[in-house]
Parts: structure tokens; C-alpha cells; sequence
């Protein structure tokens, strides 16, 4: 896989042996101003996802969902600390929350509810296992050389889910393709680790369904509700279609990342050098404009005040001219999708938009802690820390799988 820090050796070594080894802490977008009809909480949680714990929440302090707001979602895998907003009157039931797994940091008040995007970004503090010789003194050399040129904005494996195919669901919803996306949900045997959810994949695979019901794990409730159905003879369209929303947007949105991947590599290693047809962004406040002179635009590329984007493909987005542009609807057309294809309706129309090909790294520092690296480091909201990580350790690439078989190599 091609880095922007290709020329540089990585430091190798392991990640994640615990939650404690990913540390993550929202920077707010805004300070809460200390008085209104909400109540702004930042709580520690660890082993614990950021669904799971506005479920908790909603359950402690007798609310809907909808009563929540939160700015961002956080891994499971990760001690993080993040900010949500619950209706003011909660104040007098925060003595509940020492029923639950998580730590309350901090409280206050706002005139706003807290929504999705309320945060400059985030603050993370890595632990890399047992990195190879003078890890250290590479990992400074990679971390000045990300602040200059930017880190690679892609989105990674952790975007496409426990088997690797969230992207392909999404493109089976996009076709219509039910029965497929069917078989793709409950999962290929030969990738599931699980034994029970394996075993429930085996007899899917031959037609028993009343057996694969029995042996999906009981937390598997969408997958068991999808089987229901089948079972009761309705079609693979209605049982698919009675997934939650969230989840099936999740699964349009994993096929924008993937795109989005596929055409950032094509610009690695130079993700900040301009091409005429470019939409570039304005990192001061998210604004596009068309780069119709590269070489007199490249000077604000350099001084990182503008970056090349690419598309979260939707039903509404603009493409770029000329160059990039071709790139980008060759890989719609590559792929069977035109821009239509994204007008679903029923909460499930993918609108798009442009993200960024590199974010700016900023605040980071190194520590040797034994014989572990300590990574400090903070990025824009949106953008992962696993991209940093990659950089820097330079891991054999993870597998994600390819839309179809025949587009393995060609993607």
C-alpha cells in the first residue's frame, strides 16, 4: 500500500491490547455557556459504544432517544471521553449514573441541544506494543513529516464492519438486490470466527432456516428479526427492508467510504498537490471551489489553508471537472452507480458530500514508556487515528473486500 511517508520505516508493533491503549477525548466545537434547557454531561466510558451508552442513558433517566444529543461516535474498543446533552430537568437524577458503566467527568448547562458535528475534533493518546529498534526517534521523523504534508484522510477497515463488507450491503441495497444482500448480511461461514453465528451462517447458506435462527447469538437481534421474516414467507425485499434505518444509511455510508478510499490512493503519496478540476477545500470553514489555475492555488496547498477533496458519492453532490472528475465517474460507471443511484427515498436518499483528502495534524508528541511508544496527537472531527497509526507502524494493509470478485484488482 502506498504512504505519504512511504521513504520512512515504519516502527511496527501491535495496538489495542486493551481499551487503555486508545484513548480518545472530544474537543467541543463550542464552550457551553452554564445556563438553559440542557444539560451537558462528558462522561468516560470504556468496552462500550457510543449506541450502547445513549441506550443506557435513555434508560437511567427515563428518556426516548431522541431526548439525547451527542456529537460523535466513539469505539468500543477504546477508553473515550465524550460530551451529551439530556433535557435539563436530569440534573437531579445524575446519582442514577453510578449504575452504569461510566464515568461522569464534568457537567454543565447550553441554551442547544448537543448535535452530530458539534466538535473540532478529538485528542487521542496511543500505546504501541513492543515497536521495533528506535521506534521513537522514527515515529518523530513521520509525525513532522504528517504535519506538513497532511494525514491521509481515508477511513480504513474499521469503517467496513466485523467482516469486512459493509460496503458491499451497501451496494446490494443500492441494486435491489434483496435476496444477495440477505445472504451477505448473515454472513460468508468462512470469514465468521464466532461458533454459533458461523454454524447459523452454515445452515443459511443450505436453505434451514428454522436452524439458523436457533443458532444466531441472542444479541444478533436484527439478523434474527431478518430471518423471522423470511421464515413467515415474506420477501427478502420487505425482510430487509425492515432493518432499521440507521443501520441500513450505515451500510450506504460504508460504500462512500470505500469509493472515497479507492480514490484517495490514486493521489497517494501527494494528497496535497493540486490538479486544475479539482474541488478544493477551505480547511477554515469547509467551503469548495473549483481549482481552475493548480499551480497558482498550489501556494495555499502548501501552506495548508486549502486540500483537494473527493466525493462521499450522493444523489445531490457535485463532481469534479476535468482529470479528477473523469476519475470519479469512471469509478461510478466502473461499478454499475450513477449519481440517481443514490435516491432511495424512505429515509434512505444519500444526498453527498466532499471530504478532504488530508487533515492537519497537530499537537503530537512521542513518550517511551518501557518498551512501548506513547503517541499523542490531535485531528479534526471525522477523521481516524488509525490513519496516523498506520503511517507510523507501517502494518500489512488489513483485508477489506473488494465490491465483486472481478473488481480485486482493479480497486
Amino acid at each position: 500500500m502506498p504512504w505519504v511517508t512511504g521513504d520512512l520505516p515504519g516502527i511496527g508493533g501491535s495496538y489495542k491490547f486493551c481499551p487503555e491503549d486508545f484513548l480518545v477525548d472530544e474537543i467541543p466545537l463550542y464552550p457551553a455557556c452554564g445556563r438553559g434547557e440542557h444539560l451537558y454531561l462528558q462522561l468516560e466510558k470504556r468496552g462500550l459504544t457510543t449506541h450502547e451508552l445513549l441506550r443506557q442513558l435513555a434508560a437511567c433517566f427515563n428518556l426516548q432517544l431522541r431526548d439525547i444529543g451527542y456529537a460523535g461516535l466513539k469505539d468500543a474498543q477504546a477508553v473515550t471521553r465524550q460530551w451529551v446533552s439530556v433535557p435539563a430537568r436530569c440534573e437531579r437524577l445524575l446519582p442514577r449514573l453510578e449504575q452504569l458503566p461510566v464515568k461522569l467527568l464534568a457537567s454543565t448547562r447550553h441554551d442547544n441541544k448537543l448535535r452530530l458535528g458539534h466538535l473540532a475534533g478529538n485528542r487521542f493518546r496511543l500505546r504501541v506494543r513492543q515497536p521495533q529498534p528506535h521506534a521513537r526517534q522514527k515515529a518523530d521523523l513521520i509525525l513532522q513529516r504528517l504535519e506538513k504534508q497532511g494525514v491521509p484522510n481515508h477511513f480504513g477497515e474499521q469503517r467496513y464492519g466485523l467482516l469486512g463488507n459493509s460496503h458491499r450491503l451497501g451496494q446490494l441495497l443500492l441494486n435491489a438486490e434483496y435476496t444477495d444482500f440477505c445472504h451477505e448480511y448473515i454472513g460468508d461461514p468462512e470469514r465468521i470466527e464466532h461458533r454459533d453465528w458461523r454454524e447459523a451462517a452454515q445452515h443459511f447458506r443450505a436453505g434451514e432456516l428454522e436452524a439458523a435462527l436457533q443458532r444466531l447469538p441472542a444479541r444478533m437481534m436484527n439478523e434474527k428479526n431478518l430471518l423471522t421474516l423470511l421464515i413467515q414467507g415474506r420477501s427478502a425485499r420487505a425482510a430487509v427492508l425492515s432493518l432499521p434505518n440507521p443501520l441500513l444509511r450505515l451500510y450506504l455510508s460504508a460504500l462512500q467510504s470505500w469509493l472515497f478510499d479507492q480514490l484517495l490512493r490514486q493521489r497517494l503519496p501527494e494528497l496535497g498537490r493540486l490538479q486544475a478540476g479539482d474541488l478544493a477545500l477551505k480547511h477554515v470553514n469547509g467551503a469548495c471551489f473549483l481549482v481552475e489555475d493548480a499551480t497558482r492555488e498550489q501556494a495555499r496547498a502548501d501552506l495548508f489553508e486549502i486540500s483537494p477533496t473527493a466525493p462521499l458519492f450522493g444523489s445531490k453532490l457535485k463532481l469534479a471537472g476535468q482529470a479528477p472528475g473523469e476519475r470519479e465517474r469512471e469509478l461510478l460507471t466502473r461499478i454499475g452507480l450513477t449519481p440517481e443511484s443514490w435516491k432511495l427515498g424512505d429515509g434512505l436518499t444519500m444526498t453527498g458530500e466532499r471530504r478532504p483528502l488530508r487533515v492537519p495534524i497537530s499537537a503530537f508528541s512521542t513518550r517511551e514508556i518501557g518498551p512501548d511508544l506513547q503517541l499523542d496527537f490531535c485531528l479534526p472531527r471525522g477523521s481516524y487515528a488509525t490513519s496516523v497509526l498506520h503511517e507510523i507502524m507501517k502494518p500489512e494493509r488489513a483485508e477489506v473486500l473488494p465490491l465483486w470478485p472481478e473488481t480485486a484488482e482493479n480497486c
